[in-house]
Order: structure tokens, then sequence, then C-alpha cells
């Protein structure tokens, strides 16, 4: 691993492997937005909508 500055910055340069590495550390931690039926995002949209209509 080494360090470079270019312009005031730090930047660090691993071997290709570790980076690979990290990124599927990264990968694994990583977990999706719960998404929503049909039925759950009407009923979610109605009530943000009506939320919103209240407001003004």
């Amino acid at each position: 691993m080494s360090e470079l500055i270019i312009e005031n910055k730090k930047y660090v340069v691993v071997p290709e492997e570790d980076f690979q590495l990290l990124q599927k550390k990264a990968a694994l931690k990583w977990k999706p937005e719960r998404t929503f039926t049909v039925s759950e995002a009407r009923a979610y949209s109605s009530k943000r909508i009506s939320e919103w209509a209240s407001e003004k």
C-alpha cells in the first residue's frame, strides 16, 4: 500500500487483489432497501399524499 499526494489530497494505492477483497466484504455487508408490493406501494403513496395535502 502506497500513499500519493496530488494537489494536497492524499490517495492510497492498494494492489488489485486487496481492492477486490475489500469490495467483496463491503458488498456482503450491504443490504438492499426493502421493496413494496403493489398494494403496499399504493397504500403508502395515498398516505403520503394525504400528509402532503393536509400540510397545505
